[in-house]
C-alpha cells in the first residue's frame, strides 16, 4: 500500500526552482567575495615570489558579480522567509534540507582543509602574512555561512532574518566601496586605459625607429617616413582619445624622443605604496644606457620619453 505522502514533504516547482537559486546565489556571492577579498590581500600584502597580473582586473571581476548576485540572494531569502512565515511546513520541504546539509558539508570541508593547509604551510616555513589573511578570510565566510544555517536548521532565532541580511549587506557593500580606493572610479579607469593604449602605441612606434636605424643608420626627420615602406604594413598609431599625432623629435644622431598628453599620472595610480614599490612599471629597454631605470612612468599632461640608441648594441646583420 503506497504512503500517503505529508503536507511538509510536498514541493512545488515554484519552491523547488526559489530555494535552487537562493543556495546557487550564496555559493556564488561567497566565492566571489573570497576572491575580492584574495585580491585586495594580494594588494596590501604582495608576496616576492608570486606573480601578479592586472591587479584592476582582479578586483574588478568579482565586485561585477557581487553587484549583480548578491542582490538576488537578498531578494530571493527575502521572499523565501515571508514564505515561511505564512506557511512554516515550507520550511520542513526535504529538497531545502538537502540543500542545507549539502552547505554545511560544504563549509565543514572548507574549514578542515583550510586549517590543513595552516598548519602545512606553518611547517614549511611559509606562512606569510598574505596566507595568514587569506586563511582567516576564509575561515570568517565559511564559519559564518554554517553557523547561520546550522541555527537555522534546529529552529533556533538567535539572529533575525532581517537582522542577518544587514550584517552580511553591510559587509558585503564595505568590500565593494574599497574597491573604488584601489582600483578607482569607473571614469578613471577609463582614463588609465586610455593612457595604456598610449604608452603601447609609443612602445610600437618605438620599435619601428629602432628598426629603421638598424637598417638605415639613421634616425627619420619624421614618422611619416616610417610608413613608406609598403612591405612592413606598418600604420603610424595615432591618440585613441583626440585622435591627434604622437610628437617625434629628432634630437640627434643617435637620440629621438616621443612625446604625448596623458590624462593620468602614473604614481598617482590607486595602488598601496607597499605593492607599488615591490611591482613597479618597468619597461627595460636594452638600448638605453641605463637601462634598469628606464621605464613608461609618467605624470599628467604633456610627457616626453627620451631614448637613446646604443650603435654597439644595434647593428645591422651581415648579409
Amino acid at each position: 500500500m503506497a504512503v500517503k505522502p505529508t503536507k511538509s514533504s510536498k514541493i512545488t516547482p515554484r519552491d523547488f526552482f526559489m530555494n535552487l537559486l537562493v543556495f546557487g546565489a550564496l555559493y556564488t556571492s561567497a566565492v566571489s567575495l573570497l576572491a575580492l577579498m584574495f585580491a585586495y590581500i594580494n594588494t596590501l600584502f604582495p608576496d616576492n615570489l608570486g606573480y601578479y597580473g592586472n591587479y584592476a582586473q582582479e578586483i574588478i571581476a568579482p565586485s561585477s558579480v557581487l553587484i549583480v548576485i548578491f542582490p538576488v540572494f537578498i531578494l530571493i531569502s527575502w521572499l523565501l522567509s515571508r514564505d515561511f512565515k505564512q506557511n512554516s511546513e515550507k520550511k520542513e520541504i526535504k529538497f531545502r534540507k538537502w540543500l542545507i546539509y549539502l552547505t554545511l558539508f560544504a563549509t565543514t570541508v572548507t574549514i578542515i582543509v583550510d586549517l590543513i593547509a595552516l598548519v602545512s604551510n606553518f611547517y614549511q616555513g611559509e606562512l606569510t602574512s598574505q596566507f595568514v589573511f587569506k586563511v582567516v578570510a576564509v575561515l570568517l565566510v565559511a564559519l559564518g555561512i554554517f553557523w547561520y544555517y546550522f541555527l537555522d536548521l534546529k529552529g533556533s532565532r538567535i539572529l533575525k532574518p532581517r537582522f542577518f541580511a544587514w550584517l552580511i549587506s553591510l559587509v558585503v557593500l564595505g568590500a565593494l566601496a574599497a574597491g573604488f580606493f584601489i582600483v578607482g572610479t569607473p571614469v578613471q579607469q577609463r582614463a588609465e586605459r586610455f593612457d595604456e593604449r598610449r604608452i603601447s602605441d609609443l612602445q610600437n612606434i618605438q620599435n619601428q625607429l629602432v628598426n629603421y636605424w638598424v637598417q638605415k643608420e639613421e634616425l627619420p626627420e619624421n614618422l611619416d617616413e616610417l610608413t613608406k615602406d609598403k612591405l612592413s604594413g606598418f600604420v603610424l598609431p595615432i591618440d585613441p582619445e583626440t585622435g591627434l599625432n604622437y610628437q617625434y623629435n629628432k634630437l640627434t644622431a643617435f637620440s629621438f624622443e616621443l612625446c604625448i598628453d596623458f590624462k593620468t599620472d602614473s604614481q598617482d595610480y590607486p595602488v598601496l605604496s607597499s605593492y607599488k614599490e615591490r611591482y613597479p612599471s618597468m619597461v627595460p629597454a636594452v638600448y638605453f644606457p641605463d637601462s634598469l631605470v628606464n621605464n613608461w612612468g609618467h605624470g599628467k599632461g604633456q610627457t616626453c620619453f627620451e631614448r637613446t640608441i646604443d650603435p654597439e648594441l644595434y647593428k645591422k646583420p651581415k648579409s
